[in-house]
């Protein structure tokens, strides 16, 4: 695995911790396996008018990429962050049987999800519509206010952070956040270990 390089594009100082860039993802194998099965699954193909969701229902969020690829990235990040949003949030342990699952996008508009779900899809969108690896990255932290993990998509904007949350309905400022504390952060090029500045 290659050890993620310093990103200069990534500013430091998200949520105002440090970051550590660590040398290898391979035990991270539920991010490697939703990254396969993102390869695999989240193409269209199928029969756009069964009523169970398929492949081809792949499209309608192809459609929407393709609809908002000329707009201005800020208002991308909006509408992908709304987009996701609307989606059902459900556990995981309802939803798959199981305590964490990392679901491809494709699941999740069918099922619903829980927060890395949302962070996933919507890093699946930007990725499609060409945003460098190196501007994206899934942040899993502690949410101080609720007393539970959580995760979210950060994606470098100017010299900022801008946070996609389901919790939160707009993108925001990394800095307008005081209550969450990153625990490590993870996109196709390695992971960051974050401990407080």
């Amino acid at each position: 695995m290659m050890l993620p390089s310093q990103a200069a594009a990534f500013p430091d100082d998200l949520f105002g911790s440090r970051q550590l860039p660590q040398s290898d993802n391979r035990d991270f194998s539920q991010w490697l396996d939703v990254l396969e099965r993102h390869i695999r699954l989240d193409v269209p193909a199928g029969d756009c008018k069964e009523r169970r969701f398929n492949r081809c229902h792949l499209e309608r969020w192809r459609e929407f990429l393709d609809g908002i690829r000329r707009l201005p990235r800020d208002e991308q990040l909006e509408r992908i962050n709304r987009y996701a949003n609307k989606q059902h949030y459900m556990l995981d342990i309802d939803n798959y049987g199981i305590e964490d699952y990392w679901a491809v996008a494709r699941e999740f508009l069918d099922r619903g999800g829980d927060c890395e779900d949302y962070a996933l899809t919507k890093l699946f969108s930007l990725r499609w519509l060409d945003y460098p690896t190196d501007d994206v990255r899934i942040v899993v932290l502690q949410d101080t206010n609720l007393r539970i993990p959580h995760a979210v998509l950060a994606v470098v904007r100017g010299q900022d952070i801008a946070i996609l949350d389901n919790q939160i309905s707009e993108v925001v400022s990394h800095r307008d956040i005081v209550h969450y504390h990153p625990v490590y952060s993870i996109n196709e090029h390695g992971w960051w270990l974050h401990l407080p500045q």
